[in-house]
Parts: structure tokens; sequence; C-alpha cells
């Protein structure tokens, strides 16, 4: 059993001097194209062919609701996760590509409807992006790291019934990523908030039937809940809450690590170990005072831990990206 207990060190360096090269990447979406943005580290941005064969390349999928590239959203997140960590990696010789969701921010054109989509048409973008990202840099593989909804993209984009090449995919990176079924997260969540209280009744029924595949008359619902419940998404929820995190990741056998904050709001060590307890080779990191964001938090302290979601000049707490780099740096292609 391979797990892994880390505690905070210095938080990554500031990006003052470039140590990387930046552009717009493009992948083929189904009425238009996706877009993203690829880091080169500097070492290779002098290649004009583009990355060098033996820098890995890293594919950052992003998380739930309107999150862009960066991992920021217009609901109030400003932490710029995704740059930060993308930057953090090209100081350790690892490119990356940073991606906008389909029908969303540079990837407007893909879809008409961002909304009318489902985990399994994330997990379609995945392979699509892979296969123009080795088409760009010339690398054997791509690595997915997935952040909180984007592990279970992730999961689901190399499972054993996705068209995926063998090999194009050097292996999979949770971060914050959930092991339970959604159905269960969102019971939790509900449930621990008082406030629910008057609509949880309403709240757990249309859980239940969104899980039996039936959708949810939304004009029965009380009007706190149309956010979570809204007639757009409920396909989206319907697939999304057939899909089972540990039952995805116990037949993976390709090198995998799981990086989960003990800070963290919104998933915890519980979705860590269930993944961990269904799939005994992946790598387990656990991290202290690291939250959803990967930023550096007291761990009792929700107030500090809210606050930087909204926080773009807090640094990436180093040892997520420590955790990530030294894992692709064991597992280099053959």
């Amino acid at each position: 059993m391979t797990v892994v207990t880390q505690s905070a060190t210095a938080d990554a360096p500031a990006s003052n001097a470039p140590t990387f090269k930046s552009e717009t990447l493009e992948a083929p979406g189904p009425n238009g194209p996706l877009q993203g943005r690829l880091l080169i580290p500097q070492p290779a941005a002098a290649m004009t062919a583009g990355v060098r064969a033996s820098a890995p390349v890293v594919l950052i999928v992003p998380g739930s609701g309107p999150t862009d590239r960066d991992g920021n959203n217009p609901l109030g997140v400003k932490a710029a996760s995704y740059r930060l960590l993308a930057e953090y990696l090209a100081t350790r010789g690892i490119a990356s590509v940073r991606v906008d969701k389909r029908g969303m921010f540079g990837s407007a054109q893909a879809v008409s409807d961002p909304n009318a989509v489902t985990i399994g048409d994330y997990a379609d973008d995945v392979r699509t992006w892979v296969q123009s990202i080795i088409a760009r840099t010339g690398a054997p593989c791509v690595w997915v790291l997935g952040h909180s909804e984007g592990g279970l993209v992730a999961l689901a984009s190399d499972d054993a019934t996705a068209k995926a090449s063998d090999g194009d995919i050097c292996g999979l990176i949770l971060v914050s990523a959930p092991g339970r079924r959604l159905g269960d997260v969102l019971r939790a969540q509900l449930k621990a908030n008082p406030a629910n209280a008057p609509v949880l009744g309403q709240a757990l029924d249309a859980i239940s039937a969104l899980e039996a595949g039936r959708r949810v008359d939304a004009d029965k619902l009380d009007p706190a809940l149309l956010s979570l419940f809204h007639p757009a998404v409920q396909g989206f929820l319907i697939d999304a809450l057939a899909r089972d995190p540990a039952e995805l990741i116990a037949s993976y056998r390709k090198p995998m690590l799981i990086v989960q904050g003990r800070a963290d709001l919104q998933t915890d060590v519980k979705d860590a170990e269930r993944l961990k307890e269904a799939n005994a080779e992946a790598h387990l990191v656990l991290l202290d005072n690291v939250n959803h964001v990967l930023k550096r938090v007291p761990t009792d302290d929700q107030a500090a831990n809210l606050a930087s979601y909204a926080d773009p000049g807090l640094p990436l707490a180093s040892e997520v990206g420590e955790a990530i780099a030294d894992f692709i740096a064991r597992h280099k292609p053959h």
C-alpha cells in the first residue's frame, strides 16, 4: 500500500522570470474548436519543433461549473489554481495544456449550449485533446490531470471502454477528486447545512429521481433548489449521478496518482481513501493545510479557507506541484 502524507513546506516560487513559452492551442470540437493554453518549459521554448521529446506533458481537466482554463469562474472563484500549477510544473521541466470546457470561454464555439453536456462528452473532449497535444508536441503520451469533477472526467476518458489508443494516455493524476458517487456527495452537503432543512426533503427526493434516470418537474420545486436542479442541467446530472469513481478506478492499470488536501471543504480524505481502497496500485498523497483550490490555509480556519478562493495572489501550495512532478519523474514512458 503506497500512502504518503506530507506537511506544508515553502510555497511555490513566484514566477517573476519567464520559465516557459505560452501559446494558444486548439483541438476539434463538435461544432467549432476547443481552446486551451500550452505552456512549454523554457529550455524547450527555443526548439521550433515543439516540446523536446524528454519533456512530459500534462493535460489539466477543469472542475465543475463554469470553470475556465485558469481555474477561475464568474461565481467568485479567482484563485487561478490551474495557471499557477502549470507555471510551477514548467519550472520542473513539465509542459502542460489547460483548457476551456466545450461551450465556454475560448471553447464557446464548440457547442451551442454549454449545459447540454455529459461527463461522457467531456471525456470525449479529453481524448480529442490528447491526440491534438501529441500531434503538436511529439510527446509519446499525455498525462491527464483531473481536478475535482475533472477527476471523474479523467477516469471516464481512459476507462475500459474508452476509445483512446492504447498508450496515448500516460496515466491519471486525480487532484481533489470525488471518491463517492455524486448523489452521496450532494446528500452529505445538503444535510450538513442546517439552513437547508425546509427544502431538504424535496432535494433528497430530486436526487433519488435523477439517480433513477427520471427528470424532475422544476415547477414543483422550491425556488431555492432551482440552481441545483435547473432543467437545463438535469441531463448532465443524470449522467454524472450514474457514475461511481471507485468502480472506474478499480480496473485502471496505468500509473495513477491521487492528491488530496486535508483542508479541502469540498472533497475530503475519505474520498481519496475510497479511491485508494478501490485500486491498491494507486499512489496516494495527503497534504496538510491544503484546500480545494490548492492553496495553503489553516485547516481549522474556514473563513481563511473560503477567502483563498478569491485570491489569485496567494501562491500555489508547492507540495501539490512537487507531488505531481515527482510522480511523473518516476513514471517516464518507455
